[in-house]
Order: C-alpha cells, then sequence, then structure tokens
C-alpha cells in the first residue's frame, strides 16, 4: 500500500501540476517568491518530477495538504468527461484557504481564425516554435510528430465551460478571464480563501 505524499515542511506548498521540465520560468511571478516551495508533478518520468502521476490520480498526495495548485495548459490533455475527475482530486488535496491557478487555451478566441481558414497560420511564437490555431485546437505538432503523444489536446473550453466545471468541482468562488496569448486564467477558490488572494495575484486574472 502506497503512503501517501506530505509536502515538506515550508511556508507555502504549491503543487504543480503537469510540471514540464523544471526551472522558474515555468512559474508565473506570483510563485516565484522564496516562501513558495514547488513540488513538481508531471505524468512523463523523464522529466523527473517529485511525483510521477496522471491528473485523474492524486492519491500519493493527502488530502488538504497544498496551499496552491498551478496548472497551465494540462486540462486540453484530457478528455472531457476526465475533466471532473481531474479537477475533483485538485479540490480534494487543497487546504481549505487554498486556491487553484489555472490556465488553458480559449477555444472561443481561435474561432475566428478558424471559420476564416487561418488554422494553420502562426499566432506567435512560443520556446517549442510557433503556435498556430490548428496547435490549439488539436495539441503541439512539432512536438506530437517528435514522438511525444503528451502534447496531444483531447478537449478544450470557453470561458463558461472552465468556470463551470470547476464551480462543479466544489470551488467556493470562480473568476475566470481571457488572457494575451488566446488564452483563459481561472483562479478557483476554497471555502476559506482569503479575498486578499485577488490583490495577490496582480496581472494574471485580465
Amino acid at each position: 500500500m502506497r503512503t501517501p505524499l506530505t509536502p515538506k515542511a515550508a511556508s507555502l506548498n504549491l503543487l504543480h501540476i503537469g510540471c514540464g521540465t523544471a526551472g522558474p520560468e515555468r512559474l508565473p511571478p506570483c510563485f516565484r517568491d522564496p516562501q513558495w516551495m514547488e513540488i513538481r508533478a508531471d505524468i512523463d518520468p523523464s522529466l523527473n518530477p517529485d511525483i510521477v502521476c496522471s491528473m485523474l490520480d492524486l492519491s500519493d498526495i493527502e488530502s488538504a495538504s497544498f496551499d496552491a495548485i498551478w496548472s497551465s495548459h494540462n486540462l486540453e490533455h484530457l478528455s472531457w468527461y476526465e475533466v471532473p475527475t481531474a479537477l475533483a482530486e485538485f479540490h480534494r488535496v487543497l487546504k481549505p484557504d487554498g486556491f487553484a491557478l489555472i490556465t488553458v487555451p480559449d477555444l472561443r478566441a481561435i474561432s475566428g481564425y478558424i471559420t476564416n481558414d487561418k488554422l494553420t497560420e502562426t499566432l506567435y511564437d512560443s520556446p517549442a516554435g510557433p503556435i498556430s490555431p490548428l496547435d490549439i485546437l488539436f495539441g503541439h505538432q512539432r512536438s506530437l510528430q517528435q514522438g511525444n503523444p503528451f502534447m496531444a489536446h483531447k478537449t478544450g473550453f470557453t470561458a463558461n465551460t472552465l468556470g463551470q466545471a470547476l464551480i462543479d468541482a466544489g470551488f467556493d468562488e470562480v473568476r475566470v478571464h481571457e488572457g494575451e496569448r488566446w488564452d483563459l486564467w481561472a483562479l478557483a477558490c476554497m471555502p476559506q480563501t482569503s479575498t486578499d488572494i485577488f490583490r495577490q495575484v496582480p496581472g494574471l486574472l485580465r
């Protein structure tokens, strides 16, 4: 029987879901403060995460043990019917005053490119290379071509569907805003989360 992981003693414990490669640039500025201790979780063992797991099963982590979750472009790699399971796990491992910061692609934002037959037009350049509406819909094509199946996209979100999924998962208050790179940003709060959190992450929710 596995013993659930308990984070090491620190001021604030951050669970980085789908962490990818290590590095401070993988975290938004609000989590780069020394008070945060990052615990990296990823399904790909080659990335050397602290925890090798699927976001659908965080059973190696104790309930109510993390102050925050950071999930950047992960939920779209699940099928739609799997999203409630992942979000329920996010909710379970957060402390009663914790929060989740989540970003995913915004399907509504790229809908105009699709209807105007600009599916392969470059929207912006990322460290992984140019990103097109096709990459946002189905996953980064260059990574898939190079043999990384974890980069496939299986579902997508609008602001309304992301917000409703988080509410259905039990989060007490959810705010979803459009980002600057055809993405959505959601801040999902637990019942005892201080309203100060909305001032602690300035510039993210816009």
